[in-house]
C-alpha cells in the first residue's frame, strides 16, 4: 500500500493549472483522428543555426568539459554576454561582478525571489504575465500584488496607482518588455518611471528581456539597463533561447546590480552545479558570431505576423500589428469568455489558442496566438477558423 505524504504549504499555494480542460479536449480530438494545429505554444519552430550546433559538437568531445562547471558560469561566457550588451545596447557590464550564468532565464527568474523575499513579503507582479514571476515568489512564501496591464494604458502597469502602503511594503517588481503575452513594448519614459519608483520605495526591479531580439519593422527594443540608474536598482534576465532558437539548450544570464548578481550566484552554488560547458561555448558562438540567422528569424516571424493579423482582421477583429515578440494578443468575440472561445476554436477548427486567463485574471476576455508554426500550417489554421467560425462581432 502506497504511503501518503503531505505537501508543503508552499506547493499548495501554487495556483491550479488552468489549461487542464483544454488539454483533455486536445487529447480527445487527436484520439478521434483530428489534425490539431497548435498556435498556443511559444517555442520557436526554426532550428538552431548550424555554426552553434557545430560548436557544441566540438566542445562536447573535449574531455575538459566533462567535469563540473562553475555555478556562476565560465568567464568566457560572461565576457561574451558583456560584449553583446555593449554592441547591442551600449551598456557597459563587468563580466566578473555584474553577470551570472543561468540554466535558462526561467531558472533565475524563479530563484531570485528566494534571494530577497521572506514569508509574508510583498512582490509586485504584472497581470497578465509570465506565470513564473508570481510562482517563484509564492514558493518563497511571498504574496504577489498584481498590477493590471490594460489596453487603455498600452499594457503598461500604472505605478502611480499602486497604493502607498503597498508600495512601501513591496520588496521586488517584475516587468517584461517586449511583453509576453500582450506583445506590448516599453520605451524610455516608462523605464525612467520604473527607476524613479524603485528609488523612492527601495524596490528591486527584475526585468525579463527575453524578447528583445524578436522585433519587426526596424524596431529595436531597449534594454532596461541602458537607462541611467537602472543598474543601481535592478537586474535584467535574458537568454539565447529566443535569439538563436535555443529554448531546449537552457542557457541564459542575469545582469545588473552587482550585489544582486552575487546573491543569485551564491544561491545557485547551493542548488545547482552550473550549465554544461559545451553549451556555454555554443552560446558564446551565437553571441559573438554572425547574426544573419537572427535577421532571417525576424523576417520569418514578421511575415507570419502580417498573415495572422490580416486574416483575423478580415474576420472582424481590429488588431494592430505588434512591434515585437512572436505573440498576438486579441480580444474574444462578444458572448465568449477566454476559455469558451478557445474551446470553440478547438472544437470547430481543430486549432489551439491560449486563453488569456492562463496569464492572470486580467487576461480574461483575451486569447494569445503564437507565431511559432510554419507559414503553411498557419494559413491552414486561419482558413479553418474562417470557414468554421466565420465573422465575429465585439
Amino acid at each position: 500500500m502506497s504511503l501518503k505524504f503531505a505537501e508543503a504549504q508552499r506547493i499548495k499555494n501554487l495556483p491550479p493549472y488552468l489549461f487542464a480542460r483544454i488539454e483533455k479536449l486536445i487529447d480527445e480530438k487527436r484520439e478521434a483522428g483530428v489534425d490539431i494545429i497548435s498556435l498556443g505554444i511559444g517555442d520557436p519552430d526554426m532550428p538552431t543555426p548550424d555554426h552553434i550546433i557545430q560548436e557544441l559538437q566540438k566542445e562536447a568531445a573535449n574531455p575538459a568539459n566533462h567535469q563540473y562547471p562553475t555555478s556562476v558560469g565560465m568567464p568566457a561566457y560572461r565576457q561574451a554576454v558583456a560584449r553583446w550588451y555593449a554592441r547591442r545596447f551600449g551598456v557597459d557590464l563587468d563580466p566578473a561582478r555584474e553577470i551570472v550564468t543561468l540554466i535558462g532565464s526561467k531558472e533565475g527568474i524563479a530563484h531570485i525571489s528566494w534571494c530577497y523575499l521572506n514569508p509574508g513579503d510583498t512582490v509586485l507582479v504584472t497581470d497578465p504575465g509570465y506565470p513564473v514571476y508570481a510562482g517563484g515568489a509564492i514558493l518563497a512564501g511571498a504574496e504577489p500584488y498584481y498590477l493590471p496591464l490594460l489596453r487603455e494604458n498600452g499594457f503598461l502597469p500604472d505605478l502611480s496607482a499602486v497604493p502607498e502602503e503597498v508600495a512601501r511594503r513591496a520588496k521586488m517588481l517584475f516587468i517584461n518588455y517586449p511583453n509576453n503575452p500582450t506583445g506590448a513594448v516599453a520605451g524610455e519614459k516608462f523605464f525612467r518611471e520604473v527607476i524613479d519608483f524603485a528609488r523612492q520605495y527601495n524596490v528591486l526591479v527584475c526585468h525579463d528581456a527575453a524578447y528583445s531580439e524578436v522585433a519587426y519593422d526596424g524596431y529595436k527594443p531597449p534594454s532596461f539597463l541602458q537607462f541611467p540608474g537602472a543598474k543601481e536598482v535592478g537586474i535584467e534576465f535574458h537568454s539565447v533561447s529566443k535569439i538563436y532558437n535555443m529554448t531546449g539548450w537552457r542557457i541564459g544570464w542575469a545582469a545588473g546590480h552587482p550585489d544582486v548578481v552575487e546573491a543569485l550566484g551564491r544561491f545557485k552554488s547551493n542548488v545547482d552545479s552550473g550549465q554544461f560547458q559545451a553549451i556555454q561555448y555554443a552560446a558564446i558562438k551565437g553571441l559573438t558570431g554572425p547574426q544573419d540567422a537572427v535577421q532571417q528569424m525576424q523576417r520569418v516571424y514578421q511575415e507570419r505576423r502580417d498573415i495572422l493579423v490580416e486574416a483575423l482582421n478580415d474576420m472582424g477583429w481590429r488588431l494592430e500589428k505588434p512591434k515585437a515578440t512572436f505573440y498576438v494578443w486579441a480580444p474574444v468575440p462578444a458572448g465568449h469568455t477566454s476559455e469558451s472561445f478557445a474551446e470553440l476554436v478547438l472544437d470547430k477548427a481543430g486549432v489551439v489558442i491560449t486563453p488569456g486567463t492562463g496569464y492572470g485574471k486580467n487576461g480574461a476576455g483575451y486569447f494569445r496566438v503564437a507565431l511559432t508554426v510554419p507559414k503553411e500550417r498557419m494559413l491552414e489554421a486561419l482558413n479553418r477558423m474562417k470557414k468554421n467560425i466565420g465573422s465575429v462581432k465585439f
